[in-house]
């Protein structure tokens, strides 16, 4: 084998070994925070302003993140229980792709530089792409 892949192999190892520690308090903390809050809660958060909701969901989905397959699931379940639909899609988006919890993994990984950056652009575009996307189907 080559010298270089063998070096880069041994390296990448060493990383995933150190970063082990992190994702399984991340997987904890995930699961802790999904089963101390009902989703019954969340209705309390929301103010009905379309705007102002898609501020919450964004927060609160970039805050309880997940599997987008459990994102389906809530978002569903804020729908029924008559939350704006432009805050559960902010919701779900953020939901995917900003991690909170995830930062002193991503961090570590990428740069705290880069991490901040794609959090805070991550979040911003879950609004925005929750407004277009709700506008676009027609259901505000």
């Amino acid at each position: 084998m080559n010298e270089k892949l063998t070096k880069s192999i041994k390296k990448s190892t060493r990383q995933m070994i150190d970063l082990l520690p992190i994702f399984i308090g991340i997987v904890f903390l995930i699961g802790l925070i999904n089963k101390l809050i009902p989703t019954t809660a969340y209705t309390l958060i929301f103010t009905k302003n379309p705007f102002f909701d898609s501020i919450i969901g964004a927060s609160l989905g970039s805050l309880l993140v997940g599997s987008p397959v459990i994102s389906y699931i809530l978002g569903g379940e804020f729908a029924g229980q008559g939350i704006n639909l432009v805050a559960v899609t902010a919701f779900m988006i953020a939901w995917v792709t900003v991690g909170v919890i995830q930062f002193p993994a991503e961090s570590t990984t990428l740069g705290k530089k880069f991490a901040f950056e794609r959090n805070i652009l991550s979040f911003a575009f879950s609004i925005i792409s929750a407004i277009i996307i709700v506008s676009v189907v027609g259901v505000i």
